[in-house]
Parts: structure tokens; sequence; C-alpha cells
């Protein structure tokens, strides 16, 4: 994914993953419940019609300041650092038992 110029897909999980990487997505879907990342700009929902999916990508090689936008790496998902959190907690939960 790292070294994509863009991705095309209809996988839930890379939906989630490549907006943390800058990767602009056209998710081939009709809907899709991570509302997020079309919010934070990587993803344009094209649906499966072959031509709206050919147009997206078109914008996409052809327009530079949508390539820009959608290229911003964001963590619609959360920051990565869930676990580390969890651990600091964890400890001061313990020192104050």
């Amino acid at each position: 994914m790292q070294r994509s110029h863009f991705i095309l897909t209809d996988s839930g999980g890379i939906q989630e993953e490549a907006p943390a990487l800058g990767k602009p997505i056209l998710l081939m879907r009709q809907a899709t419940e991570r509302a997020e990342a079309i919010d934070s700009g990587n993803v344009i929902l094209t649906g499966t019609d072959p031509g709206k999916i050919i147009n997206a990508a078109h914008d996409l090689l052809h327009n530079q300041a949508l390539f820009r936008s959608m290229s911003q790496q964001r963590f619609p998902f959360g920051d990565g650092t869930a676990s580390q959190r969890i651990v600091e907690i964890t400890k001061s939960v313990e020192r104050g038992a």
C-alpha cells in the first residue's frame, strides 16, 4: 500500500489502514459502515459502476488538487497509541490499589 499512488478496494480493513499512510482510496461499495474514512477526506465512495470507478480514478490521476487533498496522512480511527494508554492507566490503577 505504501508504494501505491492510490488504492481501489472494497475492503473494510484497507479503508481503515490507508488513511494512516496518506493514500487516496476509491471504495468500490454502495455503502460503508466506516463513515469516518469518508469524512477524513481520504476515501471516495464510488459504488460498483465501472464508469464511475474509471471517472474517479481519472480524476485522481489528473486533478492534482484533489490528489493532494486526499493524500494527507490522517487517523480517523484513532492515533495508534491505545495500547500504550491502556498500559499507563493500568499502572496508575495498580499504584493506587
